[in-house]
């Protein structure tokens, strides 16, 4: 792997967002500002193809990167920020395995991406 490569798996290891390829892209140019745009795609695209990353589409007009994670998770988005709060439920997820066997599957993999805005004040 190139150093360039290991700047870009760098920083999505340790991002706690989920940054697009431009994101990505200024995050690596100030750690080597040799690395390309270009470069940034092409390493996502390769890093994504073995899976090392996940890609999302978040409603929001650009695909987002997340390194695979350990344990499953969802995700919940603020519609009018763009915030992405990663969440576990285990009653969500026995919901889900519950519906797959009623419709006589078993379940091998899901995404759930619940997409909302907060909550005034009066409506709690």
């Amino acid at each position: 792997m190139t150093e360039q490569r290991r700047v870009i798996a760098r920083i999505l290891q340790d991002s706690d967002d989920h940054p697009d390829v431009e994101e990505l892209y200024r995050r690596s140019t100030k750690i080597d500002s040799r690395i390309s745009i270009s470069t940034v795609y092409r390493t996502v695209k390769l890093f994504e193809d073995a899976g090392i990353i996940e890609k999302h589409d978040f409603r929001d007009g650009r695909s987002r990167y997340e390194t695979v994670p350990e344990e499953h998770h969802d995700h919940m988005i603020d519609v009018k920020t763009g915030e992405v709060i990663e969440f576990h439920s285990a009653e969500i997820e026995a919901l889900q395995e519950r519906i797959a066997r009623e419709h006589g599957f078993r379940l091998v993999g899901h995404r759930l991406e619940l997409y909302g805005i907060p909550l005034d004040k009066d409506d709690t």
